[in-house]
């Protein structure tokens, strides 16, 4: 890891080196206090920490919550909500192959949002995006009353015109689809960007949307839920205010592909504002495809 720790190793890596197994006593839970004072400080060290040592770092995680909550109560019961989604070993399950489960509400309550993936260079859509728009296709027929977001914007190098959802739509609307079911969120280059941008669309557009399905890689799965539902803890008026709840899942068996907690931390710190941190991170970290460069 380069960039980011410029910014954050000075307070945090000390902290921690001193806290985890075999490297000497644990810290006073007063040291974290003087670390950086300000809410998004405070919850980009703790994004970090959990990133790079998981539960080894829980208890720093709790400090940094605490003094969070003493400055910004609000603030500080949203984000013990997320660290313990982001912990639980219940996220992204139970994963859901090729069509989403039984049981869901077949109205226009329900909202099939397909994440998008790197585009060619020539704007056309790579094989793993595509596999991902045949278990979407599935899944809106069979519950065809819902609604489907396609969330990805410009990532094709060569092809400024070209866009993730542009072409998702498109293909599903050759599929079959009806048009007036397919929403296009086509200006995000993450997926942090793709749970802000959609959150946006549909709690302004489609009020009538509650619970959305999530639909990508397998190994995708658990960080799009994370997203989605951190966005609507952020965005909530309160605890059980949230507009939009993740209610299923359903992915495409990839041959190969990880996001590591670290990338995780990277999002979560990029819903909360600091894009350039985050995208220091995912260039540091992201393994799979390369994103575009920050503008």
């Amino acid at each position: 890891m380069k960039g980011f720790w410029k910014k954050l190793s000075a307070l945090l890596v000390p902290m921690l080196l001193i806290a985890l197994p075999g490297c000497g006593e644990s810290a006073a839970p007063n040291e974290t206090a003087d670390a950086g004072s300000s809410p998004r400080a405070i919850v980009e060290k703790m994004a970090v920490a959990y990133g790079a040592h998981g539960e080894q770092a829980s208890s720093h995680v709790e400090e940094y919550l605490t003094e969070l909550k003493k400055i910004d109560p609000a603030a500080g019961e949203r984000w013990e909500r997320i660290m313990a989604l982001w912990s639980s070993p219940d996220l992204g399950k139970p994963l859901h192959y090729n069509v989403l489960p039984d049981g869901l509400p077949d109205t226009d309550e329900l909202c099939i949002v397909v994440l998008g993936f790197q585009l060619e260079p020539d704007g056309s859509m790579r094989e793993e995006l595509v596999q991902r728009l045949k278990v979407a296709l599935v899944s809106a027929e069979k519950y065809p009353n819902a609604l489907i977001v396609c969330t990805g914007g410009g990532t094709a190098a060569e092809n400024e015109d070209a866009s993730e959802a542009g072409e998702m739509a498109k293909w599903l609307i050759r599929e079959g689809i009806d048009r007036e079911r397919v929403i296009v969120e086509d200006h995000s280059i993450s997926t942090a960007q793709n749970a802000l941008f959609t959150y946006d669309i549909l709690t302004s557009l489609y009020p009538r949307v509650k619970h959305l399905a999530i639909v990508s890689s397998d190994y995708h799965i658990a960080t799009g839920e994370l997203l989605f539902r951190a966005e609507s803890i952020l965005r909530a008026s309160g605890r059980g205010e949230e507009k939009l709840k993740v209610v299923a899942n359903a992915a495409w068996q990839a041959p190969s592909g990880e996001l590591s907690p670290m990338f995780q931390a990277g999002a979560l710190i990029e819903l909360f504002g600091d894009v350039q941190t985050a995208f220091e991170i995912y260039y540091d970290n992201y393994e799979i495809h390369d994103l575009p460069q920050l503008k």
